[in-house]
Order: C-alpha cells, then sequence, then structure tokens
C-alpha cells in the first residue's frame, strides 16, 4: 500500500499559484476544490553562509583549522601542572640529574609490568630516592591494516596512565619524559614524594 504525504507548506504555495493559473477541461464539481485567497508575499528566504570563505585569484591557500584530536604523550606530560621545585625540574628535564635508580620493562606483557611497577615505585619511595627511571621503550612498529591506527608503544602510553592511579598516584610528585642521555621518549623519569 502506497503512503500519500501531505504537502510541505512551501510546496503547497507553490501548488496554489500553478492551481490559480490552470483552467479545468471540464467543468466538473468532483474536480474544484475551494482555493484559499493567497497570503501576503512570505519573507525572502535567508541565504545559507557560504562553507568557504571567499578567495582571490592567485591567493595562497588558507590552511585548514585543526580538528580537536587527542593529546599525544609529550603534549599530555608537558601540560601537566608543575608539583615539584621549578629549578629541579628544569635540571631533571636536561638530563643533569641522575637517577637514582632503574627498572626496565621492555619486554613485558602490560600484566607483567604492572604489578613490577608498582612494587619497584613503592620499594623505592620506602628507600627513600627521590628520582628514577623507568624504561618503556618507544614499541614495535607493526603493519597498520585496520580502519582504527593503533598506537605504538602500549607499555609507553600505559605507564602513564599507571603512575596517576592508586596505589602509586599518592606516592608521585612529577612524571616527565627522559631526557635523550637517560632514554629519550622511551623512558620516564618520576620524582618521588617523600614519606
Amino acid at each position: 500500500m502506497r503512503r500519500h504525504r501531505t504537502l510541505r507548506p512551501e510546496e503547497e504555495e507553490l501548488w496554489r499559484s500553478v492551481a490559480r493559473t490552470a483552467r479545468p477541461l471540464h467543468e466538473h464539481p468532483i474536480f474544484h476544490k475551494p482555493v484559499e485567497a493567497a497570503p501576503a508575499d512570505p519573507p525572502p528566504l535567508a541565504h545559507a553562509k557560504p562553507r568557504l570563505s571567499p578567495f582571490l585569484l592567485g591567493e595562497r591557500a588558507r590552511k585548514p583549522e585543526r580538528h580537536a584530536l587527542a593529546l599525544t604523550l609529550p603534549e599530555l606530560l608537558t601540560a601537566a601542572p608543575l608539583q615539584m621545585d621549578a629549578k629541579t625540574h628544569g635540571k631533571m628535564t636536561r638530563g643533569k640529574l641522575a637517577p637514582e635508580a632503574r627498572i626496565d620493562l621492555h619486554g613485558m606483557t602490560l600484566a607483567e609490568a604492572h604489578p613490577e611497577l608498582i612494587r619497584f615505585i613503592l620499594n623505592a619511595q620506602s628507600a627513600g630516592l627521590r628520582l628514577v627511571l623507568v624504561i618503556t621503550g618507544k614499541g614495535k612498529r607493526r603493519d597498520d591494516t585496520g580502519p582504527i591506527p593503533q598506537r605504538v608503544g602500549a607499555l609507553r602510553h600505559q605507564v602513564p596512565q599507571w603512575l596517576r592511579q592508586p596505589p602509586l598516584g599518592p606516592a608521585i610528585l612529577q612524571v616527565t619524559e627522559a631526557h635523550l642521555r637517560h632514554g629519550g621518549s622511551g623512558a620516564f623519569y618520576v620524582y618521588l614524594r617523600r614519606r
């Protein structure tokens, strides 16, 4: 069964204007429908704003606006508020402070690395250490064949999350990407709170 749709107001107005100019073929009362008086002129339609801004011939193309993508790991760590002494933080990021202990999580799965990291950080804090180095590696580049891009380095992206969550969060003052001499983007400086 076919459904009949009703006319929209602009379609009705168009139909009325056409019906006023048409002459009936047969004078038959069934075909006559009273034509309503036309209302006053409708207001002019506001034209849609063009999606592209005007340009001049020979003008250089403008770069499109940057989309709000998720921040990269270094951007997230840099944007974190500074919790420690600025002078010490500057020395640490320039690689002038030597880490007092280090843990290498290379080759571990997430399930193996998480308890090792918790044990290492809490033991380092109880020993009175302030600066430790957590080495995660940069991750292996794989063929990305799926429609959703895969991040490289699962440990590298997960360790900063673990360092913010309990039981490690209260023990840590600052997390920063390591200087090149201590591993660069494949390692993190973790500055611990005093007990």
